[in-house]
């Protein structure tokens, strides 16, 4: 069963699966290259610093473990001593045992990254269940893990026995060698033996790492139905986004309506599209404050009437208006002539109703782009030639 559930998951994880394993403490890790590091850096680090810190442990024990007669027999003074010198044992191997700790804090972060969760922490008693502990015994991970571990010792082991069986003639001959001489070529003969150690480890480095990453994401890997759930919970079903699309048109209606008392004029077509233009002193252009059609139209037009909004008959303008223009948008440019003519009657019919004089009359034909009316431009394309 297991397997037929990995088989069906062939979709790559997403970036919200890979969030979800990371918040659970799940980032891919290499022991091998972490093991790999400490142990290069520890080689480095006797190489450079071994000669030094060999100098300054024997000067420690000279000075603090040499005692005379009277002091000897002083308990107190023979710990003070070995304390004294324990500290300053301590001191000269610092500058190695801090370079391998950060070595060993910082390696894991190449390839997982930083990642600090508490849900790591958290006890998970389905752990402590003994059943649970003898199948992953002998589940096929811990098979693949168990064989891997016998291959690297292997690999390890033989290449460090094969070493050391080569250089087998320069160690029986430490024997005839002074002690100085023979202990200064036991260290070179360990430093080569462990460089080439170090060299093999660095193949299971080479080897490990690809397979962890790839392993790391065929774990996360998702089944169809599990990415189309997923896209659901983040986007939302279709009913709820379509109820969403829904709820905001009908407060851009309700928003647009309550702007009809701020418009200057309301023009239409007459009765299938009704849009309203506001302008004002220190505007750039007339601005479309509303615009519907068919019911939405009508509505415009008893609600501009409610608050005395003049409304005007001029179809192709409130056509080019209506197909052009978005709500909040200003009247373009090839449209400021007619919109000039319009207001301009506005104006015009206020300054009679005030004052009298003669009645304006509306322009019989605006200025209107044939381009920007769909009317008129499917007329001429339907035009006998």
């Amino acid at each position: 069963m297991a397997d037929s559930d990995q088989e069906d998951k062939t979709e790559a994880p997403s970036g919200r699966r890979i969030g979800q394993a990371r918040e659970e403490g799940n980032v891919p890790r290499s022991r091998e290259l972490s093991t790999f590091a400490v142990t290069a850096t520890g080689l480095a680090l006797l190489m450079a610093t071994g000669e030094s810190i060999y100098q300054y442990l024997l000067k420690v024990m000279h000075d603090w473990l040499s005692f005379d007669a009277a002091r000897a027999k002083s308990t107190d003074i023979i710990l003070e001593q070995f304390r004294g010198s324990l500290v300053d044992a301590l001191q000269a191997m610092a500058p190695l045992l801090g370079g391998l700790f950060l070595v060993a804090a910082l390696t894991p972060l190449l390839i997982g990254g930083w990642n600090f969760t508490t849900k790591a922490f958290m006890p998970n008693f389905g752990k402590l269940n003994p059943l649970s502990g003898i199948a992953r015994l002998f589940s096929i991970q811990a098979a693949s893990e168990g064989l891997k571990a016998l291959l690297k010792s292997l690999l390890i082991g033989g290449v460090a026995t094969w070493v050391i069986w080569g250089e087998r003639g320069d160690l029986i001959g430490l024997i005839s060698m002074p002690l100085d001489r023979a202990q200064i070529h036991l260290i070179g003969l360990m430093e080569h033996t462990f460089q080439i150690v170090v060299g093999a480890m660095l193949v299971l480095v080479l080897l490990d790492v690809p397979f962890q990453l790839w392993h790391y994401t065929k774990n996360l890997r998702m089944t169809k139905e599990e990415v189309k759930q997923e896209y659901k919970e983040q986007e939302g079903s279709p009913e709820v986004k379509g109820r969403i699309r829904q709820l905001q048109r009908e407060a851009a209606r309700r928003r647009m309506m309550q702007e009809i008392p701020n418009a200057n004029v309301i023009i239409t077509n007459p009765t299938h599209y009704a849009v309203a233009i506001h302008y004002e002193d220190g505007m750039a252009a007339p601005k479309l404050i509303a615009k519907g059609s068919l019911k939405m139209a009508e509505k415009i037009i008893e609600k501009g009437r409610e608050h005395k909004v003049l409304v005007v008959r001029a179809p192709p303008f409130a056509r080019a208006l209506y197909f052009n223009v978005e709500l909040g948008e200003e009247v373009p440019n090839k449209l400021y002539t007619a919109a000039a003519q319009v207001l301009a009657y506005v104006h015009q019919l206020k300054h009679y109703e005030q004052q009298g004089g003669i009645s304006p009359v509306f322009p019989e034909k605006l200025e209107v782009p044939p381009e920007l009316d769909p009317e008129t431009k499917h007329n001429q394309h339907t035009a006998p030639s």
